[in-house]
């Protein structure tokens, strides 16, 4: 074995002797992604705290685009995650953590429903004698 290839790489980056090296965001790139997490953040508290659109399920739904962004920004700006990046398997990984995360607010949505559609409803008397 050679000296070269006697020590462990801490990384285990080290494939056929090169190194692959993960791309680093930059500084502008970091800001940017920062601004636009925090505009992303305002808006919704705006919408919430101003009350500015009549229906409550339009400012929901609006709520939740507006989260969607949110992580799309993340990833891209943060984790840095693109097609390109450790052979599409990042690519994969997020679309797999989509599909988990769409079943999941489904679930929650489906149980929460039928929960309120099932739940006894309690006068203002009951509530009082409940243990």
């Amino acid at each position: 074995m050679s000296a070269n290839h006697s020590h462990d790489n801490a990384s285990g980056a080290d494939h056929g002797g090169h190194e692959e090296h993960a791309s680093h965001g930059t500084f502008r790139g970091y800001m940017i992604g920062f601004v636009l997490s925090i505009i992303l953040t305002v808006i919704p508290f705006w919408l919430v705290m101003g009350n500015v659109l009549d229906s409550k399920i339009m400012t929901a739904v609006f709520i939740m685009a507006l989260a969607v962004v949110q992580i799309v920004v993340h990833m891209i700006y943060f984790l840095h995650m693109n097609a390109r990046a450790e052979g599409g398997w990042t690519m994969m990984a997020m679309i797999f953590t989509i599909v988990i995360i769409a079943i999941m607010i489904a679930g929650s949505l489906w149980v929460m429903y039928h929960l309120n559609a099932n739940m006894m409803p309690m006068s203002p008397e009951m509530m009082r004698n409940m243990p």
